[in-house]
């Protein structure tokens, strides 16, 4: 054996060596599998569904296993949509609409639907229309989140064969015909016109009540007066009775010519006064009081 035959078998060698070399490179690079975060990959053998990988490092058998999808699971928002619908009271209302969703099993996304943002706007599409239909326009404003629950619950049930989780919906606007929307207007204002007049006619009423508690209690403390009043001159009719009872005849006569006294006393003390005339029953009486005084 010759140099050249020896140096062609060292070639040959070495190039078998780098090829079995590569080859094994080559399978690492094609049964390892590294899945970032966010995503699943779907594996499939000789055309059929083998294994969905998770994040993290996988293996597989390179040139068997072939990664066929990569579906990203973070959480997606459909475009918003507008659709028209009709409520039970027959008022034509363009509901515009969002929803949140994720994938949670490739394998059923991928093989079960082909367009799968097409087919849950059609199905919220169809949702919203029917709970639409089931109440009045009141029921729409007014109760629009108990509205977006009901949505929720019949998209999740839609599309659970689907490999779909939805996350969140939305309604984000319900917009009216100009003359609906004018008829509501007339409505609103009317309805703030007689609220406005209840508040007047309310106030009127408790100004009314307040004034008749005012007129009522001013004649309670009259009533009370005029008692309190009548309490003293039966106290001092009971005493003048009293005296009378006890010291007979001349204790009325006493009184009596007390008062005629206070009588002319009160008449000598008017203005322009120069003169007083005193009748002789006058006299009598100063008489009987200054009697009665002494007898005392």
């Amino acid at each position: 054996m010759n140099i050249e035959d020896i140096l062609l078998d060292f070639a040959g060698g070495n190039i078998v060596a780098l090829l079995f070399a590569a080859f094994i490179i080559i399978c690492i690079l094609k049964g390892v599998r590294i899945v970032p975060q966010s995503e699943k990959y779907v594996v499939e053998r000789f055309g059929r569904l083998h294994s969905v990988l998770g994040p993290g490092i996988n293996f597989t058998v390179p040139f068997l296993d072939v990664v066929r999808h990569k579906i990203s699971i973070l959480e997606r928002q459909l475009p918003s949509a507008s659709q028209d619908a009709i409520t039970a009271d027959n008022v034509l209302v363009q509901v515009e609409t969002s929803v949140f969703y994720r994938i949670v099993e490739p394998e059923k996304t991928v093989y079960r639907i082909r367009d799968v943002d097409a087919a849950i706007a059609t199905t919220v599409a169809g949702i919203v229309r029917s709970g639409i239909g089931r109440m009045e326009l009141d029921e729409v404003q007014s109760n629009r989140q108990q509205l977006i629950s009901a949505i929720k619950v019949q998209v999740e049930d839609a599309v659970e064969d689907w490999g779909i989780e939805v996350t969140r919906a939305e309604i984000l606007d319900v917009n009216l015909d100009a003359a609906t929307r004018e008829a509501m207007l007339q409505q609103l204002n009317a309805e703030r016109a007689r609220r406005a007049q209840v508040t007047e006619a309310e106030g009127t009423k408790r100004a009314v009540e307040l004034n008749a508690d005012a007129e009522l209690y001013a004649a309670e403390q009259a009533a009370k007066a005029r008692r309190v009043s009548a309490d003293a001159e039966a106290y001092a009719t009971g005493v003048v009775a009293a005296a009378i009872k006890e010291n007979g005849i001349e204790a009325a006569q006493y009184q009596v010519a007390l008062k005629q006294v206070e009588a002319l006393s009160a008449v000598a003390q008017g203005e322009g006064q120069q003169t007083v005339i005193l009748p002789s029953s006058a006299v009598e009486a100063f008489g009987n009081a200054f009697g009665l005084l002494k007898g005392k």
